[in-house]
């Protein structure tokens, strides 16, 4: 099977613009490739993450990670938690697959899976961005629950972000 398409634009210039703030890891590096821990068949291990700079009013997070370069229409949701409470403002390696904060869960990933689905896109295809995102919601919950899909979680956060903070990896396999 031939997988030659055009590479996806960054998905989060076509949302409604609001301010951004910083978002920091130990095992992303902005535009380079993923660490294997972050790659579904090595370790599949959600990333330390930490932000800051959050816009006034900001009252919990929701936390996802998205490969827009899957080779399907959707993209590939492979991380999303919700309702993250506001005085958290870091996650440490691994934190999807522990214990969450008081009111925050996780919805399915595109894998079927609740928590943290590393990279793995089909071999030989190109590269693949992975953007992990640390949404600011301006309310203490997003207003879903757990049976919601990605797609359901980022439709209410186009009316609720009040900022964005992105940083994505790389991986090709």
């Amino acid at each position: 099977m031939n997988l030659d398409r055009p590479v996806s634009p960054d998905p989060y210039t076509l949302l409604p613009a609001v301010p951004s703030f910083t978002v920091t890891s130990t095992d992303v590096t902005d535009g380079a490739p993923l660490k294997d821990d972050q790659v579904a068949a090595h370790g599949n291990t959600s990333p330390q993450l930490s932000w800051s700079g959050a816009p006034e009013g900001t009252k919990s997070y929701v936390v996802t990670c998205f490969d827009p370069d899957a080779p399907t229409p959707s993209g590939f949701w492979h991380w999303v938690l919700v309702d993250l409470p506001a005085s958290v403002t870091s996650l440490d390696t691994g934190a999807a697959a522990g214990d969450l904060p008081e009111g925050a869960f996780h919805v399915r990933n595109d894998g079927g899976e609740t928590g943290f689905m590393g990279a793995a896109p089909p071999e030989g295809d190109q590269v693949h961005r992975y953007f992990f995102v640390v949404h600011a919601v301006g309310e203490e919950s997003l207003g879903v629950d757990a049976s919601a899909s990605p797609a359901v979680v980022s439709f209410n956060l186009a009316f609720k972000t009040l900022g964005r903070a992105v940083i994505s990896g790389t991986y090709q396999h």
